[in-house]
This record gives structure tokens, sequence and C-alpha cells, in this order.
């Protein structure tokens, strides 16, 4: 109880800290009433996070040579099978900028087949997760056999990230796209920036997270714009950045967050995000065995949050095997995430009765 109430404490700290954010970087921020009108106007949202099974990467998701609608709409029908009515997908800077107009055309053929199965969708622009080595378009490094998500990919790379002179083509990309689909009712809404707080390669993300904001005001989508919390405040030790919390809980319109850890932390976590007043969309859990549908699905339908797991298909990503997995590991007993196998078979049919039980009923979105 301790931990809960220091957690929240430092929470409602940072709703006080406005001095930390300059004046008008909230400009034409949603209010309060408009993001809670939006949100219950509209099912629970619960889904998962999305990389077709033959894509490696976000370049091979994208890349005209290795778009896949085939296998996108075969799992958006798993998905659709499920209850679940959302999907989240992650774009790519270099990708856009070898073909602008042929990868908006491919980013919305694939709004086309997840709203075909009832399925709205989250758009990511930027991340701080994977690895950035000199990438580049076209054929990708194979699969590491035994290793979780061997060639994912950061957007934009920390060395663009930490220069500023870089950033006026990651304003065109960003505009250009939003600018696109700033309408379209297929699109649940942005996430600007993924897991801002993750330095892990050397990133230092607030000054890029607060321009990627102002760029998206600027262009003055319909859709809400967010960026998620990375870990529990308080919780992790000194991993918490505060400075860019403080951002985050004065300029999102919805409050997005991400938890791979038990259930006493998803409530705690919970509990601190309620203090923004906003809705919540927990956009990345499930970490067997450590975070569970069953354990966890329950407690964000409760509390009303959103509920968007990691992975579907256990496909070349190897999202199935645990974080610390190495070269040559075998499969493991335990999956970390995914749901089906490669043939469609569930990983766990318990499971996905479970998670079917969760979904009846709801309105699943149109």
């Amino acid at each position: 109880m301790n931990r809960i109430f220091l957690a929240v404490t430092a929470a409602t700290m940072l709703l006080c800290s406005c001095g930390q954010v300059p004046a008008g970087d909230a400009e034409g921020r949603w209010s309060e009433e408009k993001a809670a009108g939006w949100y219950a106007d509209k099912p629970w949202p619960v889904g998962f996070n999305y990389v077709a099974a033959t894509a490696i990467n976000q370049f091979e998701m994208w890349q005209e040579e290795t778009f896949d609608p085939a296998t996108m709409d075969k799992e958006m029908g798993m998905a659709q099978g499920l209850g679940f009515n959302t999907v989240r997908i992650f774009l790519h800077d270099i990708v856009w900028e070898a073909d602008p107009e042929g990868f908006k055309s491919r980013v919305d053929r694939f709004l086309g087949i997840a709203e075909a199965h009832g399925l709205k969708t989250i758009v990511t622009f930027f991340t701080n997760g994977g690895r950035f080595e000199n990438p580049k378009l076209g054929p990708q490094p194979p699969t590491v056999q035994g290793v979780h998500n061997s060639q994912w990919i950061q957007s934009p790379g920390a060395p663009s990230v930490n220069d500023s002179t870089t950033w006026p083509r990651l304003e065109r990309y960003v505009k250009d796209v939003i600018t696109e689909f700033k309408d379209d009712d297929r699109v649940l809404y942005w996430c600007l920036y993924n897991e801002p707080e993750n330095f892990k390669q050397g990133a230092k993300s607030l000054p890029l997270l607060r321009a990627v904001f102002k760029w998206a005001r600027e262009v003055n989508p319909s859709q809400p714009l967010s960026s998620p919390i990375w870990i529990c405040p308080g919780r992790h030790g000194t991993k918490t950045n505060y400075p860019i919390l403080s951002f985050l809980g004065e300029n999102c319109d919805i409050m997005t967050f991400h938890c791979y850890y038990e259930a006493d932390e998803m409530e705690e976590f919970i509990s601190i995000m309620k203090q923004f007043g906003r809705p919540m969309i927990c956009q990345e859990y499930m970490g067997r065995p450590r975070s569970t549908f069953e354990e966890i699905m329950p407690i964000l339908k409760r509390e009303k949050v959103g509920a968007v797991s990691w992975g579907l298909t256990a496909g070349k990503c190897n999202f199935h095997l645990q974080w610390g997995s190495k070269a040559g590991d075998p499969e493991p007993e335990v999956w970390f995430h995914d749901i089906f196998r490669l043939d469609g078979t569930p990983y766990s049919q318990e499971e996905v009765d479970f998670i079917k039980s969760m979904t009846a009923g709801i309105n699943v979105a149109e």
C-alpha cells in the first residue's frame, strides 16, 4: 500500500508540474470533456499489436515488394474471430521517404482490410525499441532462430532523434501521413512516439517528442493524439523519466501506457493513470507467464481501460519467445507473446475460449 501511495503521489505531482512544460505546448489539446465523449461513443477497445507473420520488421511490413495483404486479411479474420475490434501498427519513416504515395496507398489498403474485419487501427510513428545499424530497404536480414524480435528497427533511430537538423524530413513524414488520414474514422488514434522513456539505444527523446506533438497539432486531425507511459512511475528504480511523464500528462488527448507485469502492478498503474482524468488504453500487455490474458484482461475490462495485447501469430518476429532468449534456443513450453501458430491453431484453446468470453457481447466496431 505504501508503494501505491507513493506512486499515486508522484503522479499527482506530475499533474501539478506545469512549469516543466513550455507555454503553448498543450495548445489544441482536447478538453477532458471532448476526450470523454470520444471514448464513450466507442465499444471497449480490445485488440492486439500487429506485424504480419511474413514480416521480420517494419520494412518488410510496408515496402512494396514484401507488403502482404493476403496474410493481413487472413490474420485480421483470425482477430475478428476472437472478438477483437482494435489493431495497432508501426510505420517507418524510411519506407515513407522512399515512396510516399505508394506507402500511403499501402497503409490505406491495410486500413481497409482491418475495417472489413471490424477493426479500428492505432497508427504508431516513432519508436525507440529495436536496433538502428544503418538499416536499408530491400531484402532484410533473416530471422535469428531462437531470438525474440531480432530485426526490429528504431524509427527514426537515435542518431536522428538526437540531431534536430534531421527533423525537417520527419516533420514532412508525420504531417503527410496524418493529413492523408486526418478525417478517416478507420484510424482510432495516433500514437506519435512509442516508448519515449526507453533510452536503451541512446535516444534522448523529449525534444523530438515535443516537436512531433507540435507537428500533429498543426495538422489538427479528428482523431486523438497520444504517446505511452512506458513503465509504472516509481516502480522500477530510476527508469521513470519524470520530465517526459510531465509532458505526456499535459499534452496527450487520451492517456496510454504499457504494462507487462502482474495484476498488482496493473492495478497500481491504472490507479495512477486515473489521476489524469482522461480515457485510458493499455496499448501493450500480455507476456506470459508474468502477464496473462486470464489475469489482466478482467482488470482492464472492469476499469473500462482499453486492452491491446502484443502479438497474434508466431511468425518471423519470434514474438512468442521470451525477451531474454538466445540464438538456437528451442521453442519454450510457455510462450511469451502471440496467440496462434502459423497454421492458425491456437497456442492454447483454453486461452482463446477465455478471450472470446471476455469479448462476447461488446459492441464490436463496424
